[in-house]
């Protein structure tokens, strides 16, 4: 659960506000989730616990395809 909650940092790499390359997730968490990202965690470190916090506060918010690329993410070992 751990390593999830981590790749979700993933997704704020195309938020303005974040210059970092994410150290996490996977190409399907970047490319479904980065407008969640934006739209409910922009301005945050998409390495960091707060970024951690942000998605797992959001969740039920989060598009379908995000969600899927989550579930996905989870089923996959975290890889």
């Amino acid at each position: 659960m751990r390593s999830f909650i981590l790749a979700l940092g993933l997704f704020a790499i195309v938020a303005p506000a974040s210059a970092q390359t994410p150290k996490r997730g996977n190409e399907d968490l970047q490319t479904y989730c980065a407008g969640d990202a934006i739209t409910f965690c922009a301005g945050i470190d998409p390495n960091s616990p707060q970024m951690d916090a942000c998605f797992k506060k959001n969740m039920s918010q989060m598009s379908p395809n995000c969600r899927r690329a989550i579930d996905a993410y989870k089923s996959g070992g975290g890889k």
